[in-house]
């Protein structure tokens, strides 16, 4: 668990399901405090009582709930999901929908990526200059900006990967932000705008 910018703690755990670390996010600079795409730490899920109770779960897709079901338990938290991946939740999983475009609780914005799947969500936390927290539609791997493999892309990754382009370059114009969250791969802490700007000018070179 390290905080990485005030009020913004990120943390790796090992996902057994698909044999690879992933990435979780804790905010208590908003307000009330949320987690995104969350898997309990190895501090143990008591650590949050003592740097404010998660009130909402913010999952980046379908594929994201992890722990969110401890969490919800423990402190009561409300989990969110975009509304066109409801149809993942079968097993009695309490999750409310949202639509792109909408502020949720924390002053959290909803951005539409779509593309890789219909619910695919960028969330834009207006915070230390801004911050976009990234689902899969872009990993980060050794440093470098990368998408999934294509195996992971449906019958069309060349199709994909267009449409992903086209919604950051829209996100690009649109927020100010310096910083980038990812569900797999480690923070990009400050300039990571221009990091964005220049792997997409790459990919279109």
């Amino acid at each position: 668990m390290k905080e990485i910018l005030p009020g913004v703690f990120h943390w790796k755990t090992f996902h057994e399901g698909i044999q690879t670390y992933v990435h979780s996010c804790y905010i208590n600079a908003t307000d009330p405090p949320v987690l995104i795409d969350p898997r309990v730490p190895a501090q143990g899920i008591e650590w949050f009582a003592a740097y404010g109770v998660p009130r909402h779960i913010y999952l980046t897709n379908r594929h994201h709930y992890r722990h969110s079901g401890r969490f919800a338990e423990r402190y009561g938290a409300r989990v969110w999901c975009h509304k066109d991946g409801l149809h993942e939740f079968t097993h009695g999983e309490q999750v409310r929908g949202f639509s792109h475009g909408k502020i949720l609780p924390g002053s959290v914005l909803a951005l539409k990526v779509a593309a890789l799947c219909p619910e695919e969500t960028a969330l834009y936390l207006p915070l230390h200059g801004g911050i976009l927290s990234l689902g899969d539609a872009l990993v980060r791997e050794r440093g470098r900006l990368g998408f999934v493999p294509d195996a992971y892309m449906g019958d069309d990754p060349e199709g994909v990967k267009h449409g992903l382009r086209t919604a950051f370059r829209r996100h690009l114009r649109e927020r100010e932000f310096d910083h980038l969250l990812f569900a797999h791969g480690a923070p990009w802490i400050g300039g990571a705008r221009a990091g964005l700007q220049a792997f997409l000018d790459r990919l279109e070179r």
